[in-house]
């Protein structure tokens, strides 16, 4: 299974839409738009757009802290995403989840955390709701390595494995969490080795390479629709930002400025990927329009998110409660606000 055809250009497209986008919320951050935390995924594009191409549109996605790149992967539009950056009511989640708890049902991205670890059992559990329904929907979990330590990794890894569940869990191996290596905190820095510990198979790709995320998450997926359980895919890849853009860092650098510059210069996955394009005939002019596209695109939703007006303060309890049961607490199914004189 490799990228071709369309698939070469729109893997372009959109690890260039996440880079693009991150780098205008980092605008906005700056200039005081975004309020609370800022995680960038530059970097990390192709371990992202590799394993979202090997979906289909109906298959879901959880995610992380650092999950700004996640619904676009999956083809999210980017106008309600900057819009919910900024708490704005025209955002995805009507400003409610800001820069971590983004989610985009339109695209299966059905969650995301700031809790280390969060998605892995909430994958784990839609992969079983598939299951029970007897539908051929497979689901893939971002998390990062330093959720690989986590307890619910553990036991969603093994439960998968028992039930043969249709999961794929995709660990982005950026090599850090926050400021602590892999090499600090694991006692078996090969992750996908954890694999074999619940019968499943562990595979590592070189996650600035968009092809072998996309060639090795595509296994995964057919083996899973098949009904033959999970996969753990490790994709080894590097952010270029620090952790956390609001995030000071006390004492000496935890990496060195010579380490993230040698990576921005040869490992940056974007530069990597076009050069291919390249060498296999893409014309430059197509990727030129390409990358005019996108970035009028991005220009145009920071437009629309900065013009969306905030949540009313009246508006705070909305969207809290929903009942599917006509007659119960909260709103019926379908409805989102609540009838503050109902009798509850």
């Amino acid at each position: 299974m490799r990228l071709n055809g369309d698939y070469r250009l729109e893997a372009y497209r959109r690890m260039l839409r996440i880079r693009r986008f991150e780098e205008e919320g980092i605008r906005q951050f700056n200039g005081g738009k975004i309020p609370g935390p800022f995680h960038s995924s530059v970097g990390q594009e192709a371990a992202i757009v590799g394993a979202c191409l090997a979906l289909r549109y109906d298959d879901t996605v959880t995610g992380t802290h650092r999950s700004h790149g996640h619904p676009i992967g999956k083809g999210a539009h980017l106008n309600a995403l900057m819009a919910e950056l900024m708490g704005k009511e025209d955002g995805i989640c009507k400003g409610r989840g800001g820069s971590m708890h983004l989610a985009d049902r339109s695209v299966g991205i059905i969650s995301e955390s700031a809790i280390v670890g969060g998605g892995i059992p909430i994958a784990t559990g839609c992969a079983f709701g598939a299951k029970v329904r007897r539908i051929d929907q497979v689901t893939l979990c971002f998390f990062g390595d330093g959720a690989v330590n986590q307890g619910t990794f553990h036991e969603s890894l093994n439960m998968a494995s028992l039930w043969k569940l249709p999961v794929i869990y995709v660990c982005e191996n950026n090599g850090f969490a926050i400021t602590t290596s892999v090499a600090q905190s694991h006692g078996q820095p090969d992750i996908a080795l954890r694999a074999a510990g619940y019968g499943m198979p562990g595979v590592t790709v070189d996650g600035q390479d968009v092809s072998a995320v996309y060639t090795t998450t595509a296994e995964a997926v057919t083996r899973a629709r098949a009904g033959d359980g999970p996969t753990l895919v490790v994709a080894n890849t590097y952010r270029f930002d620090e952790h956390d853009f609001r995030l000071v860092i006390p004492g000496e650098p935890y990496r060195s400025i010579e380490d993230v510059e040698a990576h921005k210069r040869d490992r940056d996955p974007i530069l990597l990927y076009r050069t291919r394009l390249i060498e296999e005939g893409v014309n430059d002019q197509s990727l030129r329009a390409i990358e005019y596209e996108v970035a009028k695109a991005v220009k145009q939703a920071a437009e629309f998110a900065l013009s969306s007006p905030m949540p009313r303060p009246e508006t705070l309890p909305d969207y809290m409660f929903n009942s599917p049961l006509p007659g119960h607490c909260g709103p019926a199914a379908g409805q989102h606000r609540i009838d503050r004189h109902a009798n509850c």
